[in-house]
């Protein structure tokens, strides 16, 4: 993380957590390492206990097998309702746990990673259907147990669930992403020679204002930043890391032209940063063409560009002197805007999420523009602090909303 810089607001950061994402449908976490006080710990779901009891946590509690011949057994009086299937591991190796729906391959709940001999809960909400247990052993191929089929339920309706996304499915997105990112390129490279020339010819007014729409083209860019790999230090590094500091020769990009640009530096010491930045956008857009970016993480860039946002922008970390960290959250916002337009028709099927996103997605936009005066945005240091407590809460609500697209869209195993 970069260290601030003398005159960088320093606001007290939004805790974010970084995680593999767990299956997440209509905003409901379905699996969990552990619930309420009283589920079952590796030392009592042994054979012991019986495989249906109500815990002190109120809910009822089955003992399932997860092994490769016996996936799903123990579960015999299936019930409608809240519960907790206590997934025990009789194998010798570690697997994964799918609850799914037996006829479409729903994902109810999952547990990764269950270790041989443990046991761990996952908490689900089950109506009438027909449901299943898939465990996934490592090295072997996955195992579907016993369909078990609950009826009489009444009203009782059975929670999220969500079909597997394949990497197959994730290709057209991210081609489509691909695409986009493509025209931005040709667009960067327009705004950077644009405030190259005002370097080079000494203006350095002009300079400050070509800066601004220069760097918002590349914010905006987020999603593609795993694959622009060793450029985007080129042209957006910060002084994170670097022994030096602002002075440290590998202090590249558009935050080392906004330090000169915004402490008083001359155009003439700035001509050599200003061409290296133009080289390196002129470079990127000259290889993107032949880049490739992962369809793997394309879901979870959704989610992380304004995890970052959160993390770096509203801290103050990344200002080195023009006050604009506000701008480039609007860019972020705008990136991540532009990711969920390709993603829109795959979540369309696998949640009714996206009404809130949108609903959270439209009110940062409303708070973070109240902050653009004419192309002058507010610094961070300016505003009060219910200004300040507003937008941490609006974009980390959001980045909160955009964690069930990280999780719907992560490849799982499923055979």
């Amino acid at each position: 993380m970069p260290p601030p810089e003398p005159g960088a607001v320093t606001v007290p950061p939004v805790p974010v957590l970084r995680w593999r994402p767990m299956l997440l449908a209509a905003g409901v976490l379905l699996v969990s390492a552990a619930v309420a006080a009283g589920v079952l710990t590796t030392a009592d779901a042994g054979a012991g206990r019986h495989p249906h009891a109500v815990a002190s946590d109120g809910l009822r509690h089955t003992t399932v097998q997860v092994a490769t011949s016996g996936c799903g057994h123990g579960w015999t009086h299936p019930v409608a309702g809240r519960q907790v299937f206590d997934l025990h591991n009789t194998s010798g190796s570690p697997a994964d746990v799918h609850l799914t729906d037996a006829r479409t391959g729903a994902v109810y709940g999952e547990v990764e990673g269950l270790g041989p001999g443990t046991t761990r809960p996952l908490q689900a909400t089950l109506g009438n259907g027909s449901y299943a247990f898939t465990c996934l052993p490592e090295d072997a191929d996955a195992v579907t147990g016993p369909t078990v089929r609950i009826t009489g339920g009444g009203s009782v309706g059975s929670g999220p669930a969500a079909v597997p996304v394949t990497q197959q499915e994730l290709i057209p997105p991210t081609l489509a992403h691909q695409k986009w990112i493509r025209s931005r390129t040709v667009e960067l490279a327009r705004r950077t020679d644009v405030l190259r020339a005002a370097v080079d010819r000494g203006d350095l007014a002009a300079a400050r204002a070509a800066w601004l729409p220069a760097h918002l083209v590349y914010e905006r860019m987020g999603a593609a930043y795993g694959t622009f790999g060793d450029a985007d230090a080129e042209i957006n590094g910060t002084t994170a890391g670097l022994s030096g500091g602002v002075r440290d020769r590998g202090f590249a990009g558009f935050h080392r032209v906004e330090y000169g640009l915004w402490h008083g530096e001359s155009a003439s010491s700035l001509r050599g940063p200003a061409d290296r930045l133009a080289e390196a956008v002129r470079a990127l857009r000259k290889r993107w063409p032949d880049q490739r970016m992962d369809p793997a993480d394309i879901g979870l860039r959704a989610h992380e560009i304004l995890e970052n946002t959160v993390q770096f922008e509203l801290t103050g970390r990344t200002d080195y002197g023009s006050g604009t960290d506000l701008a480039t959250a609007r860019a972020n916002l705008d990136g991540t805007r532009a990711l969920l337009g390709h993603l829109r028709p795959l979540l369309k099927t696998r949640t009714t999420g996206l009404t809130r996103i949108d609903t959270w997605m439209n009110r940062t936009q409303h708070a973070l523009d109240a902050f653009d005066h004419h192309g002058r945005w507010t610094p961070l240091a300016e505003l009060t602090r219910a200004q300040r407590e507003k937008v941490n809460a609006d974009l980390s609500e959001l980045v909160e909303r955009l964690a069930e697209v990280a999780a719907l869209t992560d490849v799982r195993r499923t055979a």
